[in-house]
């Protein structure tokens, strides 16, 4: 390895130097990847740069990566424009790559998405006879192809016949067998034509399925033997050059020794998927046959059980088989190219990914003149980092690119070097960031499959890669350069980056980092890498991966895989896990002090004040092989909390991971999808989440609002008023039927709302006790939901009973009746239900029995609540207009000097009383609760309105209430006439059945009333008033009555409180009293 190579290599990182400033949808020269000027076309967001370096198409795309830009996308107008001008320029007569949008880097999938069920045949080791006969007619083919998956026994080791073909005229006309070498290996041959070729492609003898093809064409008599997608054998040249006979006979599992019998060499295993063509597929066919993607060539054999006849010891058996097509979707019949010098070709088309082809990178605008820039201060003033780079290197040439493992790891190793020795003169300048990412990036893609020959070699190369490759990742995402990556951020997307390109490289090498270990780690200050790989079985169980321990804090940073999806693991087909995981300590992704995360807050009742959110936490990370393939699967971690609480604020954790996708051109943004808090603990937090990548926690920030001590007396406050308003209900309720008072919707109305808000006041005192059982709890929450939903759902129906006493509403009572039930019972169990059905798993809140803040839940009460607050505030406002009219009408009828003294105070009044009456029944002292996060004075306001609630209802509703004090004078006056059932006499009444309901008063004193004079002389009378009361129709009637008394009787003189128990005739309209004195 010379400096040359390496310093040419680091140069060529950061390699945009410019001739002159281009212009605006002009072109400009940059070198390419061997030093020389290639065009780049500028439009207003993008730059377009043509490589003429032929590479294939993953190595382009690699190429492209590593210049911090993508291949154009052929999806996007402005790409293809851009792209189609700049080949019209340079005058380009090839095609060249484009980028393919369905080709995207492999993500974790779902497990039951990369198996496919096929029907396979087994041929039992305990039968030489098994076979299965292709029931088909074969014309003449001048070339041929067949596919087929075989799973080899592995108690066999003779040669085996995978398929014949055989001719009426010839016997070995075609044929596919097998043999165990010594090292465990199946060994392929092909028959052709009679001609045993060389026993060469292979596969390992591990009892799995293998993808194996044949090929063949006449012309050149070449063919090719494919073994999992890769060409394992090839050759050309034959004694005699002449189709392939018709009319002949294809055979599974045996060799015939004659036309369709006397089977030899038999197969033992499994078959399945066998196709035929009647042409020769080329690789990238193999390939994608291999992905269980179709081909397009038309077959003349697909595998169905049914056309073929079969031995009766071949029995049909299940196969699952891994198929990463199906879920990838990707088109594997070739990658894409452009080309615009020819108007008779398409623009677009398709061709094999291995081909050697020039491309176009592109990035955005100001991507590019950033660098430039940056590439400009370079070459006049070399960083530290570059002087030490080329002090290493004794050489500055430019080279090519990172070809191999070997080249990559050197490269790494003296950057390394350099990085270390520059951090004494300064470290990592801006521009040494950009070019040491990009070198990553690079590194990351390095051919993963090595030479012929140098196996052992290639093993020390890789795990010297890795190494190195973290010790410069490490360098980079340090805490001290944490300012520098801002200033990088048009060019870099931060130190994401450096993860994105530390998961390709691990996952692309880890099956040669595991060749001859389980357990591989990597440690660096800032970076913990671990690989653990296992042969999944029965009970198969993974290990927990946790960070470096200090003396604080032991293993709190960890993660780690259930049990359970392990074993999932396992029954889906897989036979080889293996777990790739990461700690980083000091990452932080680039985030200024006015740069806060954006979420929505979690902790939404007041009590504290939403600061901001931060990243409070080391991130880690796991990557799931199954099969050396990225399955995605649920993870448990916890970490610890890495922000220490300042005075005054406090923080609640929320579990994310770093989502690339979220926002692609910034590099990606925290998620919290899929993940979700399991406990919360004094300094770490435990979380699940249902996919693996790079997760943290971060700290939503409170500014406290409340002192422990308010947050107390709060509670005592609330349960004393809670009590208090309870008790006012229960007495007003019992009032309400005690007393007798009359019955009317609005009585009806009031006892509903009494019913529902005390049962929802008393579950709400009793929920802290079912707080520590989860049932219980479950259940509060629900009865909380149910009875404060009606509670809401009565003052509603309050407000529209009034407003129908203020605007004529025409509708009958009893249909009005039933409507408000409906909406006082009925539309809360509705909602209750819904809510219970939707959301049942996300119902109550983690630490008090109440609902759900952090999702959606909230919105089952907080929506109907505002609902109802906003139609209620309509009708206090009508109530407040009609009353003020009312006031200005009594002020004008009085005489005009007194109507200027009273009409201030009438208006006044007229405002206060409806509001303050109206404000607690109609629940409008809850609006109170949208400002209790502004103060805790606020607070103290809303519980002491909401709370006493109960207790304001009594006094308006039953202490002062007309209704209910006219019932208990009535029940006074009743038991004045019942006292004259202490006379000597009994007395009788005679009710009238037609008589109203009445309520009695006398009228003032006169003259004449009983009170002031006394009767004397037996035929004299005296007449009074009284004043009857009907509460049906709001109206008062003087009527008059007389007492007269029995001949032979002394005057009647009843005094107040005093029984008449005299012989005396008492008439009043519609009731007559007749007390009788015995004889």
């Amino acid at each position: 390895m010379t400096g040359a190579f390496l310093t040419g290599l680091i140069l060529l990182l950061l390699e945009v130097v410019c001739e002159s400033e281009p212009t605006h949808a002009g072109l400009d020269g940059v070198e390419d990847s061997h030093g020389q000027q290639g065009p780049v076309h500028l439009t207003s967001r993008w730059a377009f740069q043509l490589v003429n370096d032929s590479l294939s198409f993953s190595r382009a795309d690699s190429f492209c990566r590593g210049r911090l830009g993508s291949l154009v996308a052929p999806d996007r107008s402005e790409d293809r424009e851009g792209a189609a001008e700049l080949l019209r320029q340079t005058g380009l007569r090839s095609p060249v790559w484009i980028g393919d949008p369905s080709r995207e880097a492999s993500k974790p999938v779902a497990l039951s998405k990369q198996y496919l069920k096929f029907t396979a045949l087994n041929f039992p080791t305990e039968s030489h006879e098994g076979f299965a006969h292709v029931n088909i007619s074969f014309p003449a083919l001048a070339s041929v192809s067949v596919c087929v998956r075989v799973q080899w026994s592995p108690e066999w080791n003779e040669v085996s016949t995978i398929f014949s073909y055989a001719a009426p005229v010839f016997t070995n006309e075609f044929q596919l067998r097998g043999q165990v070498d010594l090292q465990g290996r199946i060994l392929l041959a092909l028959i052709i034509h009679g001609k045993h070729l060389p026993y060469k492609a292979s596969f390992p003898n591990d009892g799995e399925w293998h993808h194996v093809c044949v090929t063949w064409r006449r012309s050149g008599s070449r063919w090719a033997i494919y073994v999992d997608g890769d060409r394992k054998d090839a050759g050309s040249g034959s004694d005699t050059s002449r189709d392939i006979y018709g009319d002949g006979i294809l055979i599974l599992g045996q060799d015939q020794d004659s036309f369709g019998g006397n089977f030899t060499e038999p197969f033992f295993g499994n078959i399945t998927d066998l196709n035929m063509w009647n042409a020769s597929l080329e690789t990238r066919h193999v390939r994608a046959l291999n992905a269980c993607s179709p081909a397009t060539q038309e077959r003349l054999f697909s595998w169905d059980v049914e056309l073929l006849r079969r031995h009766p010891v071949v029995s049909e058996v299940p196969a699952l088989l891994f198929c990463p097509a199906v879920h990838q979707q990707m088109e594997l019949q070739g990658c894409g190219t452009l080309q615009v010098w020819s108007d008779r070709l398409p623009p677009s088309g398709l061709t094999d990914c291995s081909d050697l082809l020039p491309f176009i990178c592109r990035s955005s605008k100001d991507r590019y003149l950033k660098m430039k820039r940056m590439s400009e201060s370079q070459s006049s003033r070399p960083t530290a980092f570059m002087n030490q780079l080329m002090k290493l290197s004794n050489s500055s040439q430019p080279v090519v690119e990172l070809s191999s493992v070997s080249q990559a790891s050197a490269l790494l190793d003296v950057s390394a070097r350099a990085l270390e020795d520059s951090r004494q003169d300064g470290g990592l300048q801006p521009a040494d960031m950009v070019s040491l990412v990009r070198l990553l990036s690079l590194a990351a893609d390095v051919p993963s499959e090595p030479p012929d020959g140098a196996a052992n070699r290639s093993r020390d190369d890789v795990r010297e890669l890795s190494r190195s490759f973290i010790a410069v990742a490490d360098g980079l995402i340090s805490e001290g350069d944490a300012l520098k990556w801002r200033a990088v951020k048009e060019v870099v997307n931060g130190p994401m980056d450096v993860v994105k390109s530390i998961d390709r490289m691990v996952t692309s090498l880890s099956p040669r980092l595991m060749a001859e270990t389980d357990r591989l780690t990597v440690h660096s200050p800032n970076i913990k890498l671990e690989v653990q790989q296992q042969k999944l079985q029965d009970g198969s169980r993974a290990s927990s991966f946790c960070g470096p321990e200090t003396e604080k804090h032991s293993g709190l940073d960890c993660i780690s895989v259930p049990h359970q999806k392990i074993q999932d693991l396992h029954n889906d087909g897989f036979h080889k896990l293996t777990l790739v995981n990461t700690w980083y300590g000091s990452l932080r992704p680039p985030f200024g002090p006015e740069e806060n995360i954006t979420m929505v807050p979690t902790v939404t009742d007041g009590s504290q004040r939403y600061l901001g959110t931060v990243l409070g936490s080391s991130v880690i990370s796991t990557t799931v092989l199954g099969d050396d393939q990225p399955v995605s699967m649920a993870v448990r971690f916890q970490l610890r909390h890495r922000v220490q609480n300042p005075t005054g604020a406090v923080y609640d954790p929320v579990c994310a991971f770093w989502d690339f996708d979220l926002a692609p051109e910034a590099g990606g943004w925290w998620s919290t999808k899929g993940c979700e808090v399991v406990s919360k603990q004094h300094g770490h937090t435990v979380c699940y989440c249902n996919h693996t990548t790079n997760f943290a926690l971060l700290l939503q920030v409170y500014e406290v609002q409340r002192s422990p001590e308010n947050e107390k007396a709060l509670q005592v406050l609330t349960f004393i008023g809670c009590g208090v308003s309870l008790c006012g209900l229960l007495f007003t309720f019992i009032l309400f039927i005690a007393v007798g008072v009359p019955k009317s919707d609005r009585t009806t109305v009031h006892k509903n709302l009494i019913v529902a808000l005390g049962i929802a006041e008393l579950l709400l005192m009793c929920s802290d006790w079912a707080s520590g059982n989860q049932a219980a709890c479950f259940l509060v929450t629900a009865l909380l939901h149910l009875f404060f939903m009606a509670s809401f759902s009565w003052m509603l129906v309050e407000g529209l009973l009034l407003w129908s006493k203020v605007v004529s509403v025409n509708i009958s009572e009893d249909r009005r009746m039933k409507l408000y039930y409906i909406i006082g019972w009925g539309l809360p169990v509705l909602v209750v239900g819904v809510t219970l059905v939707i959301s049942v798993d996300e119902y109550t809140a983690d630490d008090h029995c109440w609902l759900n803040v952090k999702t959606d839940t909230i919105w089952a009460f907080v929506g109907p609540v505002i609902f109802v607050l906003a139609v209620n505030a309509v009708v206090l406002c009508r109530v407040v207009m009609v009353t003020v009219s009312s006031a200005r009408r009594r002020a004008k009828m009085l005489s005009p000097s007194s109507a200027s003294k009273m009409q201030t105070f009438d208006l006044t009044w007229a405002v206060t009383r409806p509001v303050l009456i109206l404000l607690p029944v109609l629940g409008l002292t809850w609006l109170c609760g949208v400002l209790v996060h502004l103060s805790v004075v606020v607070a103290y306001v809303f519980i002491a309105l909401n709370s006493f609630q109960g207790l304001y209802i009594f006094l308006v509703y039953a202490v002062y209430n007309s209704e209910v004090r006219n019932a208990i004078k009535r029940i006074k006056e009743k038991r004045k006439a019942l006292s004259f059932t202490n006379c000597s006499q009994p007395t009788s009444f005679l009710p009238s059945q037609r008589a109203p309901v009445t309520s009695w008063g006398r009228s003032p004193p006169t003259p004449s009333s009983p009170e002031t004079s006394e009767t004397s002389g037996p035929t004299s009378s005296t007449s009074t008033s009284l004043v009857i009361k009907n509460e049906s129709f709001r109206t008062e009637s003087f009527v008059s009555f007389s007492l007269k008394p029995a001949s032979g009787t002394q005057a009647i003189n009843c005094g107040v409180g005093e029984p008449c128990c005299h012989g005396a005739t008492v008439q009043v309209v519609g009731r007559v009293f007749s007390p009788q004195t015995s004889q």
